[in-house]
């Protein structure tokens, strides 16, 4: 069985929790191991902070998009926004160890199976899509077969 969702969020701080709880509501009905929901549920976060700080000018119509697949054995999440994108150098560039930000797309290839972190094809904005396997809980109603 697949599950998808996808939300148009404002930028803004209060819109990361509300798209981490609509996840992890999602992984704990579809019975996912609750180590792997949380680990979803933090790379998530952090990408849609990214989103909300730098998607773009903060305006009235400032959003960004959400969309989450489980399906089968793997959950795989996007999220775009419409700001200036990334440079060659912004997505793979180290931190220091005494910065207070900039961690955000590290932890998210931590703790994901597998990351593209890029610009919007043809358009202005960003993409970060991760994927992960998942494990189920015994008896999970959606396990994948």
């Amino acid at each position: 069985m697949s599950i998808w969702w996808s939300l148009h969020l404002r930028r803004e701080a209060a819109s990361v929790p509300l798209a981490r709880r609509l996840l992890l509501g999602t992984m704990e009905t579809a019975g996912v191991d609750p180590d792997i929901s949380y680990d979803l549920s933090l790379a998530l976060s952090e990408a849609c902070a990214n989103a909300v700080e730098h998607g773009g000018r903060l305006d009235s119509s400032a959003a960004y998009r959400v969309t989450a697949y489980l399906d089968g054995e793997k959950c795989r999440i996007e999220v775009t926004d419409s700001g200036p994108g990334f440079t060659r150098t912004q997505a793979v560039r180290p931190v220091a160890a005494e910065a207070e930000n900039g961690r955000g797309l590290g932890l998210i290839q931590e703790l994901a199976d597998h990351v593209h972190i890029g610009n919007k094809p043809g358009r202005r904005g960003a993409v970060v899509s991760f994927d992960k396997i998942l494990k189920w809980k015994k008896d999970a109603p959606l396990m994948a077969v």
